[in-house]
Parts: C-alpha cells; structure tokens; sequence
C-alpha cells in the first residue's frame, strides 16, 4: 500500500513538472533548443508557435527631421578607406549634395526665418578653418570657373540670407566632410602628391552659389594645397548632370507617372488635409496657395535652425503641423520605393551619369593618371535617383551636405584586377547595390568587381525597358 501510494505520489509530481515545463516553453520563458546570437535555433528555423502579428517599427518625423538637418556636432564615423592592406586606392569619385540651405520657399503672409548668412567664426557651429577659408574665398580671382560660375560668390556674406542661400551651418558641413576625406585619402592613402596639378582632378558643379561654395568648402579642406591656380570648376546646367545627353522622352513619361502617384498620395491623407486648412486659416490665405508654397521645406529651416514656427493673430504654426506634413513626406517615401515609378525614371535620369563615371574608372583602372579625384556638387534631386538607380533601397533621401563616393581599388597581388566600394554618408552600401548585393556571398574580398559596375550601366540598366541602348530605351514607348 505504502509503495502504490509512494508510486502515485510520484506520477502526479512528474505530471506536475511536464505541465510547469510546458507552460515555460509557451510563455518563452526558457527555449526549446539551444538559441544562436542571431536568433535562430540552430537544428529547425520553424517556430512551435509564430510570433503575433506587430505593426511595422512607427515613423517617427522629428527624429527624421534631425538627420536630415545634419547638424555638425561630434566627430563623424566613417568607413571610407577600408581595404585589406595589399590593395592601393587608385581613384575617389564623389557626389555631393550642398549644404544646409535657406528655403526656396516662403510661407505667405508669414515672417521670413531670421537667418543669419554672414559667416562669424565665433557663432556656432564653426570649424577651426573656416576664418581662413573666408580669407582664402576672398582671393579667388586666379580660379578657372566656367560661364555664369565666375559671377557666383566664393563664399555667403548676407546679413539676412537669400533664397536658396548656403548658410555657415552648410559651409561648416562641408568644411568638415572635407577634412574627415582628407584624412582618409590624402593623409592615409597619399591620393593626390603635395603637388599635385589641374590634371589629376574634375570639378564639376550645378550654377547655384549653394552648390558652388559647398564645393569650395569641401576642396580647401581637402586638398594637400588649396591653390587657386589650380582649380578648374567646370559648369554643368542640369541638375540630373546628363550633360549632352539629356533628350530622353521616356525619361520625362516616368517623371510625369511618379508625379500623379504623388499627388494621388496626397489627396488621400485626410490628417494631412486637415492640417493645410488649419494652417491655411492661421496664416489667412486660400488652402491651394498654401499648398503651392511647399511649407515643409521653409518649416525644415524653423526645425533646423531651432527657430519658433511662424504666428499670427490667428493662431501659430506648431509641431503637430509640422510631424504631419513629415511624416506624410516619409510615407511617400515609402510608397515611392514600392510602385518603381521613380525606379524606372531614375534609370534614365542617371545614366548619362553614371556612364561618365564608368568610362572614367575604366580609363583609370588602364593606367591613366589624371581625374584621379572628381567631386560632382549638386542637388537632392541629383543623388536620390542615383541611389535608387544603383538599387540602394534602404537609404535615407539625401540629407545636407550628404556624400555619396565611389572608390576604386587595384588589387596588390594581381594588379590586372580592379574593385570598387560604394559608400553613402560614409556607410559602406557596396552591397546594397543590384548588380553586386550577391557577390559578397562567393567572395572574401570586401569590394565589388570593376567589371561588374560596367555591366550594369554598359547593359543590365536597360533590360528592364526591352532594350539594349540608353537611346533606344529613351525613345521606346511604354508598354
């Protein structure tokens, strides 16, 4: 009796711990099977029981809005440079976008922001060169600048900025991309000689003084020598730099399709309606004029510059404002990556482009040695189809000042053999790219083959359009 008793005692405990076992297990409270860093278990990758269905991670404006403010403040990381020791850096090809900037446009009825373009070493931010860049900009008369450029200012010098105008925020920005490049490429790298000549760069830049002066910022503290001489800044009147190859129809049917897909985006967002009326009536104008001014891009300089939104006797301009029209801004964003309007759009609007670069990097990698560092200064409008073009999904729409470079590299052991590296805002994107996101996966080499950039602009650019030329696929109308 005792022993069938003991028996019974001991089948009900075991039956006790089976159930605290599993009921562990169902509340994740200890796994099933040994769980990797990764979090995958290492014998199954099914689940017992899926995870809930979660709402992808909130947009959150404000955070949004300071990144592409970029501020300076501490030092940038960079992975700019980075190669295994027996390659050498042979070339540096970048594209810039200009720095931070007054609006273009003006919020109606409202008090233009107090912005203050004169630069003054002692106001933040600053940078430790920029009182002798100011000087240096004063002596530019020995410069090569082409067309309308040599009429453009070296530097801002208005007590209330300009339209348009590039403020000591977007100067310093590129004082510091210039140095952080310098360090990197000159210094570690030896790039260019301490004496080096005209020949050895390309400088070509769109003919806004913001975009101008954010090259000249960036090449006086870049280069081993600023020398005036020496600087032959070519003038390029697209802002997509398609130079003489800009008459593509099919082009401008892409652009045409992304711009009613916008629009239709944005007649759906009733929060974002609301909030144009709201404003409308603060500011006393008609909710159409409001909507045409672009408010967003003046209220990003308020954001910015840590200026209060603009008021009136009926009301103000708030935050609330302000994260709607963002986050609507970051939506569009979103959908834009989805539909591949603004892909196929991008292919063409690029090309010209990115065929320069290519026939560049392949005269280089022959063994010529001049245009060994090029610096393109342009606009939003010239990096964000780049980007996508190469395929590059996951990256921010170009902030201020933001840097997108092309390296290329010669391989030590088998000097034949040449290899890029793709890097945005100093993030290694090289395989983000379409034409090289796999090659990482049968490679120990972290960097892309030359030829496989070549192919893609030389021919997989224009398989999608059924053609095998950028004319034909220009010219060839849409399915």
């Amino acid at each position: 009796m005792l022993f069938r008793n003991r028996f019974l005692f001991l089948l009900a405990l075991a039956a006790l711990l089976a159930f605290l076992s599993l009921s562990l297990q169902f509340l994740h409270l200890i796994p099933v099977n040994p769980v990797r860093e990764d979090g995958l278990n290492p014998k199954s990758r099914k689940r017992i029981m899926p995870d809930l269905l979660t709402e992808p991670p909130a947009i959150d404006p404000v955070y949004e809005a300071q990144v592409y403010c970029n501020v300076p403040s501490i030092a940038e990381r960079s992975m700019e440079g980075h190669a295994p020791h027996y390659f050498k850096l042979v070339s540096v090809q970048v594209l810039i976008r200009h720095g931070d900037r007054y609006p273009l446009y003006a919020i109606p009825k409202t008090k233009r922001p107090d912005i203050d373009c004169m630069l003054v070493p002692s106001r933040k931010p600053s940078h430790p060169q920029l009182e002798a860049f100011i000087k240096h900009m004063s002596k530019g008369s020995a410069a090569q600048m082409d067309g309308s450029l040599s009429s453009l200012p070296h530097f801002p010098s208005h007590s209330l900025c300009e339209m348009g105008e590039l403020t000591q925020t977007g100067v310093v920005q590129h004082l510091r991309n210039g140095q952080l490049l310098r360090e990197i490429y000159i210094n570690k790298h030896k790039l260019l000689p301490s004496d080096w000549t005209a020949k050895q760069l390309y400088l070509e830049t769109t003919g806004k003084s913001r975009t101008l002066q954010s090259a000249l910022a960036l090449l006086y503290t870049f280069l081993p020598d600023f020398d005036w001489k020496k600087i032959n800044m070519r003038h390029q009147w697209s802002t997509i730099f398609c130079s003489g190859s800009c008459d593509c129809p099919m082009r401008n049917h892409y652009l045409e399709e992304e711009q009613r897909r916008q629009y239709s985006l944005r007649v759906k967002n009733s929060n974002l309606e609301k909030v144009y009326v709201d404003m409308a009536k603060i500011v006393g104008i008609p909710t159409r004029q409001l909507r045409a001014s672009n408010p967003i891009d003046s209220l990003l300089c308020y954001f910015c510059h840590n200026v209060s939104f603009p008021c009136t006797k009926a009301g103000c301009i708030g935050m609330e404002h302000f994260k709607v029209i963002k986050r609507h801004q970051l939506e569009d964003e979103r959908e834009r990556q989805e539909k591949k309007l603004y892909f196929l759009y991008a292919l063409l609007a690029t090309h010209p482009l990115l065929n320069q670069t290519v026939n560049r990097l392949q005269r280089i990698a022959e063994g010529k040695k001049e245009e060994m560092f090029v610096l393109y200064s342009a606009h939003d409008v010239t990096l964000s189809p780049v980007l996508s073009a190469l395929g590059i999904t996951e990256a921010r729409f170009p902030r201020f000042a933001a840097r997108l470079v092309f390296e290329l590299w010669q391989d030590g052991k088998r000097p034949k053999e040449h290899f890029i590296r793709i890097l945005y805002n100093g993030a290694d994107v090289t395989f983000q790219t379409s034409f090289c996101k796999d090659h990482y996966k049968r490679s120990s080499k972290p960097m892309c083959p030359l030829e496989k950039l070549v192919n893609f602009v030389k021919r997989d650019m224009f398989l999608i359009f059924n053609s095998t030329s950028y004319y034909d696929a220009c010219h060839r109308r849409a399915l």
